[in-house]
């Protein structure tokens, strides 16, 4: 594998990372400290909202190849402490692979953290016994039907939930602040008062926080941002039924490396603030 472009603005590194069968795949590094790392080329899970997993899944990525996304960056003069899967792909549907890079990551000294949609439940439980620094479970909707729609390929809500609560039951206050409820705000689609009425009585009853994530819109998909109005008004509701909440940081809202923009084989021009 090399380093094929990096893409640069304000605040994140987009690392576009070339396979040795000639794939493209991204990464990012934020924050001064921490990398995304890909897990699959593409994604089998689709969510709807998603530019990663668009076109499906095309094949794992080797540990090989995970690890090497850290690899070549620190070559290329970058200082990581965090490592995140949350890059391209459902971790969880290329396991075994990713507790080989896991074990290495930890063998580093990096602190390893997590956002799945749980799927498939196995490997779910698996993943929650890690010495992990951080799980966040995506959810984004809390109406099954609905969740069926946004995130075509998942485990059943109840299924999900219930593997999680019996990992955290018995568990200390301290050591459920490592966990959360990811929620992407879709503006008219998830973001009522029924929805959040729901999302809050979840998380209460799990002891966990939610990370309430703004949507970054991307060309051809057909969904909306919420507002500045709309999120704060969703953040304040979830705040004052006592849940820990969570908006998403500068890094995650950004064109470059935002939460869901990554793509494989990125076909578009680069912006002139790049470098190969």
């Amino acid at each position: 594998m090399k380093i094929e472009t990096v893409i640069e603005d304000q605040l994140n590194r987009l690392i576009e990372v070339r396979t040795e069968d000639s794939y493209t795949v991204e990464s990012v590094y934020y924050r001064g400290d921490t990398l995304c790392v890909s897990t699959q080329l593409g994604c089998p899970v689709r969510c709807a909202f998603c530019a990663s997993g668009k076109n499906g899944l095309v094949r794992n990525l080797t540990a090989e190849e995970i690890i090497s996304q850290y690899e070549l960056s620190v070559a290329d003069g970058i200082e990581i402490r965090n490592i995140a899967f949350a890059g391209i792909g459902e971790p969880l549907l290329n396991w075994e692979n990713v507790k080989e890079a896991f074990w290495y990551f930890k063998e580093k000294g990096l602190k390893c953290s997590f956002y799945t949609t749980g799927f498939p439940t196995k490997a779910f439980r698996e993943l929650l016994e890690l010495p992990h620094s951080g799980v966040t479970l995506s959810l984004h909707s809390v109406d099954e039907k609905k969740r069926k729609q946004l995130i075509p390929y998942g485990e059943p809500l109840e299924k999900i939930l219930g593997v999680l609560k019996e990992h955290l039951n018995g568990l200390s206050k301290r050591k459920r602040k490592m966990y959360n409820i990811g929620y992407l705000l879709l503006g008219g689609v998830n973001d009522s008062d029924w929805e959040l009425e729901r999302l809050a009585d979840i998380a209460k009853e799990l002891g966990i926080g939610v990370s309430l994530l703004k949507y970054n819109e991307i060309e051809g998909f057909p969904f909306r941002t919420t507002t500045d109005e709309e999120y704060e008004r969703a953040f304040l509701f979830l705040k004052n039924r006592g849940i820990r909440t969570t908006l998403s940081n500068r890094y995650r809202t950004r064109k470059i490396g935002g939460c869901g923009t990554l793509m494989v084989n990125r076909l578009r021009e680069k912006p002139e603030n790049q470098s190969v």
